[in-house]
């Protein structure tokens, strides 16, 4: 996992904790980072299934 990967599985976790999901604009601002990065490491945490989105109950599964 890269530092960016890791930074942004943390945020996600600790947000949706609270019953949020960080939005992208929230993202850039959090780790500094363009968009496209921040879909690069959330697609790599999802394609290494670290990271899932239910859709139903529309909120992070987390496996790590």
């Amino acid at each position: 996992m890269t530092d960016l990967e890791r930074k942004i599985y943390r945020i996600i976790y600790n947000m949706s904790r609270f019953r949020k999901n960080p939005t992208i604009e929230e993202l850039k601002i959090k780790t500094g980072k363009d968009e496209t990065s921040i879909r690069k490491a959330v697609k790599n945490l999802i394609s290494r299934k670290e990271l899932e989105w239910d859709k139903e109950k529309k909120e992070w599964r987390f496996y790590v």
